[in-house]
């Protein structure tokens, strides 16, 4: 496997090794740091979070303390990595090596082009279809990078969400057939990868049968966000995993609107993932509610999944299915 660019840079002359504390922002659970010296990773999602500390490193959801350098791994949303940039500049002093890193298909090449005009960018290394670039902390950080800084914003219709999220700007219309259609629930409920809490609020809202409705996140901003957005008394808030969650006892119903992207690629393995989690949560007698796009292929996993199921409704390119007699109810 070719290292990562920081190291390569290090181990080139091109970059000096950090001699003390490194900060990593958005930390992905694969990279290699080792280079780097003493790191504190950042990374506010459960998956990549849960990897960095089963290696024995550093990490936390928010960055603490000062630190002598900096690396920024940029994620799909510019808004969120420019954020992470100026939270980064925030711990260094002046002076301090801020690193940049991230793919081509991540946008790295826009990152890069932007730095230049705000910053003296000392070097750039191009390699394996990405970018490292890197400069210093100027004395006094400029306006424009602290307007950066990210914080939850009301959407037109009312919800505090922040950037980097899924459907930021409002609810997404699948998410909205699905509360539509549903039937009345009753006892035990929860949301498979909740966001910042549209479903569970408007269920919430609706349905007074419910007992309790547990909201499973794995993006810890948009946890906070559902925090704010859901202040019903039966709503429970975890960060987790939905792909490897177990809850304390199985659900009478969970629902989905389960994520197709990793990054910015298009992967249906991460919704079959979320369907058969569903499944082992759920009591005998629980039922699944999806929403997914059209085109997605989810139809072999559910009946892998549900000896029983139907399609709710099909309408403005999504499906909605109910299924039921989970196969895979570990409990």
């Amino acid at each position: 496997m070719t290292p990562d660019r920081w190291t390569l840079a290090i181990e080139g002359g091109e970059i000096d090794p950090p001699s003390g504390p490194v900060l990593v922002m958005r930390a992905r659970g694969d990279a290699e740091f080792a280079a780097l010296g003493n790191v504190t990773c950042v990374q506010g999602f459960k998956p990549d979070h849960d990897r960095l500390a089963a290696r024995g490193l550093i990490v936390t959801v928010e960055p603490e303390g000062q630190f002598d350098a900096a690396l920024i791994q940029i994620v799909k949303s510019r808004a969120a990595t420019f954020s992470a940039i100026a939270e980064a500049m925030g711990h260094l002093a002046p002076g301090a090596l801020v690193m940049v890193d991230g793919q081509k298909e991540e946008g790295v090449e826009a990152i890069v082009k932007q730095l230049r005009l705000i910053f003296e960018v000392e070097g750039v290394m191009s390699k394996a279809h990405g970018k490292l670039a890197w400069f210093r902390r100027p004395d006094v950080l400029p306006q424009q990078v602290l307007d950066w800084i990210m914080a939850p914003e009301p959407t037109q219709h009312g919800y505090l969400t922040v950037q980097g999220g899924f459907s930021v700007d409002g609810p997404d219309r699948g998410s909205e057939i699905l509360v539509a259609l549903l039937p009345e629930l009753t006892g035990r409920v929860a949301d498979w990868g909740a966001g910042w809490g549209y479903i569970s609020g408007e269920v919430l809202d609706e349905q007074a049968g419910i007992e309790s409705l547990d909201l499973i996140e794995a993006d810890h901003d948009m946890l906070a966000c559902a925090e704010m957005n859901v202040d019903d008394p039966r709503a429970s808030f975890h960060w987790a995993d939905a792909t490897r969650f177990t809850s304390d006892a199985p659900y009478d119903a969970i629902l989905c609107n389960p994520p197709f992207h990793v990054g910015r690629r298009s992967d249906p393995g991460l919704g079959r993932a979320f369907i058969a989690s569903a499944a082992k949560n759920l009591a005998s007698k629980g039922r699944f509610f999806m929403v997914a796009n059209r085109h997605l292929p989810y139809e072999d996993t559910l009946k892998a999944c549900f000896a029983t199921g139907r399609m709710l409704g099909e309408l403005e390119g999504y499906k909605i299915y109910e299924a039921a007699k989970p196969k895979r109810n570990a409990r």
